[in-house]
């Protein structure tokens, strides 16, 4: 069928770059606050990311499953495994997708954000544009096939970093950076007056009155 080829072109887009072919691709539906009717999309996954520690911020849940991923450029990287959810292979056999559900904390109270449903080979998923400030919390819960019961969901909360404080940060850090190499040649300059210039003129000062 040419349907899939043809829907994951229409996601592509969002993406920038070609898949692997060789890797499987994760089939994800994003609606908001779970409405009905949402968009048929494909993703590569996100093999072999770690969360370097000057650009990026990982928050995990309180049973371990679900990774945060919060970068410097506002995104956010969500991972996780079915270790956490009991044993891998029996898991993985009865596995049929995940649902990953998003809120954030307003003035008053909490407001619903994206549902997305995921297939059972997405092990990550990327929040491309989160806003600063704001307090997000998403909860990861998988979908078993029948008799089996769905376990609790795992949750994650974090709070990405607003982009004009990131701006201030870096300003901050290359201005102290700067001041310190300052400081570090007005010492040696200070020092290299003090051997070479105050020594040899303190030293002819002293010669007249040993005579």
């Amino acid at each position: 069928s040419l349907l899939p080829p043809l829907l994951a072109l229409l996601c592509l887009g969002a993406r920038g770059a070609d898949p692997d072919p060789d890797e499987p691709w994760c089939p994800y539906k994003v609606g908001a606050d779970g409405a009905a009717g949402a968009r048929l999309c494909f993703r590569p996954p996100a093999r072999g990311f770690q969360c370097a520690a000057r650009g990026c911020r990982a928050h995990r849940s309180a049973g371990g499953a679900l990774v945060a991923n919060v970068l410097r450029n506002g995104s956010v990287l969500l991972q996780w495994g079915l270790r956490h959810w009991g044993p891998p292979r029996l898991a993985a056999a009865a596995l049929r997708g995940f649902v990953l559900n998003c809120s954030w904390d307003g003035t008053y109270t909490r407001f619903p954000c994206d549902s997305v449903e995921l297939g059972a080979a997405c092990r990550d998923y990327l929040l491309a544009e989160a806003h600063g400030s704001v307090r997000y919390r998403l909860c990861l819960q998988p979908r078993y096939a029948p008799p089996r019961p769905a376990p609790p969901a795992q949750c994650v909360e974090f709070r990405v970093e607003p982009a004009a404080m990131r701006d201030i940060v870096v300003a901050m850090t290359a201005v102290g950076g700067s001041i310190c190499v300052m400081l570090v040649f007005i010492c040696l300059l200070v020092a290299y007056i003090t051997e070479n210039l105050m020594s040899p003129a303190l030293a002819r000062a002293a010669a007249p009155r040993r005579a």
